[in-house]
């Protein structure tokens, strides 16, 4: 079954353009030039398996088409478009739950590895669909962090790291080795992309002080996740 794509793009010729490429790679994608016409599938059947968005777009911008569907979906996969190509765009987008960004005008083969990339770890290989960790429990096939006083619904990037820092549990991990593990590069902004996530995580976990990710200047991060 081919992957369902929402693409929102405003820009006739380059909507074309990423339409007719990802049809040629198998997505199966709904384009979108009004993002209004978005907003009644988002509070009814939403039928697609990852969004691309551009933030600049009338009526309703990228970010704010993102926060409707992120409160309704709060699970699903989105990808930004910029022209703009600013520290403050991206860190609005990673703040909002947005699991990548790409600066236009971009290459289309680049978009299309992102998007794999992405898809790649929706369901991320775990033995067990249910971890205890602290005094919380985490639900890998629903992205569910549970907890006596609340729930809190992660993000595909967030329970991706939070997996990762699960399998070096008590030791010290590098930040280059996250980059290059989970991000595939590592740059200024990518740098910042984990700081972000790695701060949610923490006030995730802030109920239960056994639970420690601690940073290391210039190294990384100690991390002590109680699993029993």
């Amino acid at each position: 079954m081919k992957t369902k794509i929402l693409l929102a793009e405003d820009d006739p010729d380059f909507g074309m353009i990423l339409k007719q490429y990802l049809e040629l790679e198998n997505f199966e994608v709904s384009w979108f030039q009004n993002p209004e016409d978005i907003v009644p599938l988002v509070h009814a059947d939403f039928p697609f398996q990852i969004g691309i968005l551009d933030v600049m777009m009338p009526n309703i911008d990228g970010f704010s088409l993102a926060k409707m569907i992120i409160k309704e979906k709060s699970y699903f996969p989105l990808l930004f478009l910029t022209a703009k190509n600013q520290k403050i765009d991206r860190l609005t987008g990673l703040k909002i739950g947005a699991d990548d960004y790409i600066a236009k005008p971009c290459d289309p083969e680049e978009l299309v590895l992102r998007i794999k990339n992405i898809l790649k770890r929706t369901l991320p290989a775990v033995t067990e669909s249910q971890i205890k960790i602290g005094e919380f429990v985490l639900d890998t096939t629903k992205l569910l962090l549970s907890h006596a006083n609340g729930n809190n619904r992660l993000t595909i990037r967030e329970q991706e790291l939070l997996l990762y820092l699960l399998k070096h549990n008590r030791s010290i991990i590098t930040r280059d080795n996250i980059l290059d593990n989970l991000w595939e590069t590592n740059d200024y902004f990518t740098g910042r992309s984990l700081d972000v996530f790695i701060s949610r995580l923490r006030k995730y976990f802030n109920s239960d002080p056994k639970i420690k990710i601690q940073s290391l200047r210039g190294i990384g991060f100690e991390v002590d996740f109680p699993t029993n």
